[in-house]
């Protein structure tokens, strides 16, 4: 359970966790990866690329700050959506500080609704609340203060931070008030460490993220991978993955004419596989059909979304 944050001027390291939450596709992942200086969620123009929480360490002379990056707030239609906002919920109690990000507009009701649950998370909980009012590089400061007004009306933020993730714009700022909220504790994890994720599970990840680059429509929302081969040897590691989707037609535009596209997600996958691993790959990917395994208990557990 998070602790009970009090807003302290200890000299002592400090530690704790936080989460980002907020809409899909506001840019959660991009921010992680720009704290830590690594990439390790996929990111995609798309909403809810991130499924499942992802862990990320980062560690300074005077504090380490575990984040917790979840998957968009919204309102599903299927089984697997019905467990990443689970998965985003249970986030939200666990942490001692909680990031809101949303992008620069006037909140609309979907905005509305996560602050709801946010507020209801913490009422018996009390902790910080940051607003982080991402890609102010889209608008002019104008309506950026009339935005940062509506929000105010909203809840009473302990920081509005406006940002851009992408451009590293405020990020900074963002670290440094996390730092200043977080109560003393000790480390969790070893100082050169970024995060806590598996290899095969990272694998796993950027050949999806392949795949929701390269295609269109329906496509990414109904693909999952499964590593099912992993082979160290001497100079080299040879990886097998399964392409899971739900139809026969979506299996057909994941290989492409003649085995096109394929080729080309398994380069891709293959040239960040090997800086990840910094070794060489030989990656093989096999697409199969497994009919409405979003919506299928059974497989979903398969898969990993537990």
């Amino acid at each position: 359970m998070a602790r009970l944050l009090q807003d302290s001027d200890s000299k002592g390291f400090r530690s704790g966790y936080v989460c980002i939450v907020g809409r899909p596709n506001v840019g959660k992942s991009t921010l992680l990866n720009c704290i830590l200086g690594d990439k390790i969620a996929i990111v995609t123009p798309r909403p809810q690329t991130t499924r499942n929480r992802i862990i990320g360490v980062k560690t300074t002379p005077e504090a380490q700050i575990v984040f917790i990056d979840t998957p968009g707030i919204h309102r599903p239609r299927e089984r697997l959506g019905e467990f990443m906002v689970r998965e985003a919920r249970a986030a939200v109690k666990e942490v001692d500080i909680i990031l809101f990000m949303v992008e620069p507009h006037i909140p609309g009701a979907s905005d509305k609704r996560v602050l709801e649950i946010l507020k209801e998370t913490t009422s018996r909980s009390p902790r910080p609340i940051f607003l982080l009012i991402n890609k102010i590089d889209t608008i002019k400061k104008p309506e950026l203060l009339l935005i940062i007004d509506a929000y105010r009306s909203l809840h009473n933020f302990d920081e509005i931070i406006p940002i851009s993730a992408l451009k590293a714009d405020g990020v900074d700022r963002v670290v440094e008030r996390i730092i200043h909220y977080l109560p003393p504790g000790p480390k969790y994890y070893p100082d050169d460490m970024v995060t806590d994720q598996l290899e095969r599970f990272m694998v796993s990840e950027i050949i999806r993220e392949k795949i929701m680059s390269l295609t269109k429509d329906e496509i990414p929302y109904s693909v999952a991978v499964e590593i099912i081969n992993w082979e160290e040897k001497s100079d080299i590691i040879v990886i097998g993955a399964n392409i899971y989707v739900e139809k026969e037609s979506q299996k057909g535009i994941i290989i492409g004419s003649k085995g096109s596209r394929l080729k080309k997600i398994g380069t891709l996958a293959r040239q960040d596989i090997e800086r990840l691993l910094n070794t060489k790959v030989y990656l093989e990917l096999w697409v199969k059909v497994k009919e409405d395994w979003r919506d299928r208990p059974g497989i979903l557990r398969e898969l990993g979304y537990r």
